[in-house]
């Protein structure tokens, strides 16, 4: 007579207890280490432009609606809110006029050049929504779990669309596969994305050369004084040279592609076609 057989039980990487627990921390780190460069590979995404800035950036037509209401309101502050809201907008329209130029140039050339943001809504919603205007636009999102939430936007490409727990390793992929990189104003999530990327070129922990822009001169005028920096002899003169300030997608676009192209040439195997 057969003994009766017992219940199998869940094999370790089947028990979500487990994977949810401080133990495994470790493994849910590799996870989000090596999916996404599953992924990348599988889509044969080599290259990608990155676009930093705010989350809370709106797009014109949504900030113009804002200071109609303010103003109908007749609250003084919300009214110098919404006013300052539109002027930030702005940057929503050229963030999303250069992924579309960038995208459009990418494509027009086989060169493998892909949006990339951090998935969110703002600025990087515009970076998602320029691309996808494209015919062939394709844009990776970058999104990062948080208490309050924050939800990939519409635009980013459904296969190419990530989700993160950790910020350190979402900082990986934005740098492993950038190829230049675009930062428009933003808060501290953006000063954090764009001082940690300067400090690994200056300090040389990284080799590759990567042309970074700072959209909005008045802005980072304004929020960081570069200049006093090599005043007090934190930075050196040379480091200014490791971004270029630019005000309108038209020279950000002019000064990326000459780059790109120059660097293309220099490293014909590290920028492939």
């Amino acid at each position: 007579m057969e003994k009766p057989h017992g219940k199998k039980a869940l094999k370790a990487y089947e028990n979500t207890d487990f994977l949810d627990s401080p133990d495994a921390r470790l493994i849910r780190i590799l996870s989000e280490m090596v999916e996404p460069g599953h992924r990348f590979r599988k889509e044969r995404i080599r290259d990608s432009v990155v676009f930093f800035g705010s989350a809370r950036t709106l797009p014109p037509k949504v900030a113009i609606v804002n200071l109609k209401a303010a103003k109908k309101e007749g609250d003084p502050q919300k009214i110098a809110k919404a006013e300052v809201d539109i002027e930030m907008a702005h940057y929503y329209g050229e963030a999303a006029e250069l992924a579309r130029m960038v995208t459009k140039w990418s494509i027009d050339n086989r060169y493998g050049y892909y949006i990339c943001s951090g998935g969110g809504p703002g600025i990087m919603e515009a970076a998602n929504r320029g691309a996808s205007e494209v015919e062939g636009g394709r844009s990776i999102g970058l999104n990062i779990s948080l208490p309050f939430e924050q939800f990939p936007n519409a635009y980013i490409s459904k296969e190419l669309n990530f989700e993160f727990n950790y910020f350190f390793i979402r900082k990986f992929w934005f740098t492993y596969l950038a190829k230049a990189i675009v930062v428009f104003p933003g808060g501290f999530g953006t000063f954090d994305e764009f001082f940690e990327i300067i400090t690994l070129i200056q300090t040389e922990k990284t080799s590759k050369v990567l042309p970074i822009i700072l959209f909005g001169s008045k802005f980072w005028s304004e929020v960081v004084n570069f200049d006093a920096l090599v005043k007090y002899g934190v930075i050196s003169q040379s480091d200014l040279d490791l971004f270029k300030i630019v005000d309108t997608a038209q020279d950000a676009f002019d000064f990326l592609t000459e780059e790109l192209d120059r660097l293309r040439k220099l490293f014909p195997l590290y920028h492939p076609h």
